[in-house]
């Protein structure tokens, strides 16, 4: 049935409690898992809620593990969603390249054999996993996103795609420009083909570039000693293209950081922070 949930896993942390469901997806054709952090009920009885998008090779369970988000979470009265990365399971398509297929799915809508019958992640969140939240989980306030490099990727373009939906967005060491970096370039020959004005749909570079109507808040933090930041992330090019359109972003780089979730754990609670001033004012 459409929003039937299953409960995986419930663990109280800081006054709250971390859950994990299964449900069917009609979307991706497959089952799929996600996490969820609720503050304390008593609390906060509507808390707002945050979309934490994971990057490459994670699944739904990273980011509750290593970014100890929970405390700041707990403290502010938010909640956190944070869905896995790709269809999964035995009939979906999958490659031995880590960068590919299952664990990433860009985030986008895949037009290309055998990738379509699965990998509609955009779909999935912007559609099903979004009305499932509201109808069965009571998540009719306001919300905002966030994520880490693939999922800095996808919670820009969610958010460039659908400013109705959110009231911020922000990233950890995000790929910016798809397009042009190799990545991107190989995830989307494989899901996209050969049309690159079907790739511009999924840059939100492109999106930035020719974004009309409200602008979301964003920030974004980038370690200086990331081994991916001059090949694959570039987070300049946003920037000027954020100053050329007047589009409201705040870049940070941090001195001696990686790309690892040591990086995301020294600062998630900033980001929280940001988040909650226009979710409280939503």
């Amino acid at each position: 049935m459409p929003h039937e949930l299953t409960l995986l896993e419930q663990h109280k942390v800081f006054d709250g409690c971390q859950y994990r469901y299964r449900h069917y997806s009609t979307t991706l054709n497959c089952e799929m898992t996600f996490s969820l952090f609720l503050p304390n009920k008593k609390k906060f009885s509507s808390p707002p809620l945050l979309w934490w998008l994971s990057g490459l090779t994670c699944n739904d369970e990273n980011f509750t593990t290593k970014a100890g988000a929970q405390q700041a979470a707990a403290r502010l009265g938010m909640a956190i969603i944070m869905p896995d990365t790709s269809p999964r399971g035995p009939e979906v398509a999958d490659v031995k390249e880590w960068d590919l297929g299952q664990g990433a799915g860009f985030y986008l809508n895949a037009t290309q054999t055998p990738w379509a019958a699965h990998y509609r992640m955009y779909d999935y969140l912007n559609e099903e996993l979004y009305s499932l939240v509201q109808v069965s989980l009571g998540f009719t306030g306001p919300h905002a996103i966030a994520g880490h490099s693939m999922g800095g990727h996808g919670a820009l373009v969610m958010a460039l795609k659908n400013p109705h939906k959110f009231r911020s967005v922000s990233a950890f060491a995000p790929i910016v420009n798809p397009m042009d970096v190799p990545w991107g370039q190989n995830a989307f020959q494989a899901y996209l083909g050969n049309n690159r004005d079907l790739w511009s749909e999924w840059d939100a570079c492109k999106l930035m570039a020719d974004y009309q109507g409200t602008a979301l808040p964003v920030l974004i933090d980038q370690g200086d000693e990331d081994p991916f930041l001059q090949q694959q992330l570039q987070p300049e090019k946003l920037v000027e293209i954020a100053e050329k359109v007047n589009y409201p972003l705040t870049l940070r780089i941090q001195p001696g950081y990686d790309h690892s979730y040591y990086f995301i754990a020294s600062f998630i609670e900033e980001h929280l922070t940001f988040h909650q001033q226009y979710l409280q004012n939503a």
